[in-house]
């Protein structure tokens, strides 16, 4: 016998997740079907483009924005992909990091803001990122594949839950470390809260938040 009582949650587990798919099942699979769609759009349209066309488009992207090393690098390394008969799998792959980049932007930089801009906003973020980036994939994967079913969308989720954090963090640094200077130059000429957003302090923070969309695309 048992000196103390057992709580059952894993049967209260089971009812919860019962309950949420049976009240909002459908906008789950709702959800799932909108983001899949989108998905497989954007894969239709990489595997659309000829691989020696898409192979030229990124070496130059590289060469351009990086280097010609790291622009030659590419080229081998999608040459060795298309002949290892791996072009379609990388494909998928490459629509699935894009999309969930393009939503840690999308979430990630007005939170940061926020928890820059608010102490409050900043206290409950925090700690919410810490759980997001110490929780193992796997704890977080079984709730999102009851929820979405098998597929791509947990997949997303899970990666929304690993990438998005450098995000937000260093988007509310670099909001953050804009010189006050600049912020008192900014009020005394008159400016309102979104003209200084858009035109001081985005700017300012520019390569923080770049960093951060590094640190997400490697995550991802």
């Amino acid at each position: 016998m048992d000196l103390l009582p057992r709580i059952p949650i894993n049967r209260w587990t089971d009812h919860a997740i019962d309950a949420a798919q049976i009240k909002w099942g459908s906008s789950f699979d709702s959800f799932s079907a909108f983001l899949k769609s989108i998905i497989d759009t954007m894969e239709a349209g990489l595997m659309f483009i000829p691989p020696v066309v898409l192979i030229i488009i990124i070496a130059l992207l590289c060469w351009r924005l990086v280097n010609k090393r790291v622009a030659i690098f590419s080229i081998i390394g999608m040459v060795l992909i298309y002949n290892m008969e791996l072009w379609a799998p990388t494909m998928a792959t490459l629509a699935l990091v894009i999309n969930s980049v393009i939503i840690c932007i999308i979430l990630g930089v007005p939170l940061g803001i926020l928890g820059a801009k608010n102490e409050t906003a900043h206290r409950i973020i925090t700690p919410i990122l810490d759980f997001m980036q110490t929780l193992p994939a796997f704890v977080y994967l079984l709730p999102a594949v009851a929820f979405f079913h098998l597929g791509v969308v947990p997949a997303v989720i899970a990666t929304l839950i690993f990438a998005m954090p450098p995000v937000i963090r260093l988007t509310d640094l670099g909001i953050k470390s804009v010189p006050a200077e600049l912020v008192e130059l900014g009020h005394s000429f008159g400016s309102t809260f979104w003209q200084m957003l858009i035109k001081i302090e985005l700017p300012v923070a520019r390569p923080n938040i770049m960093a951060g969309i590094n640190q997400c695309i490697m995550l991802s």
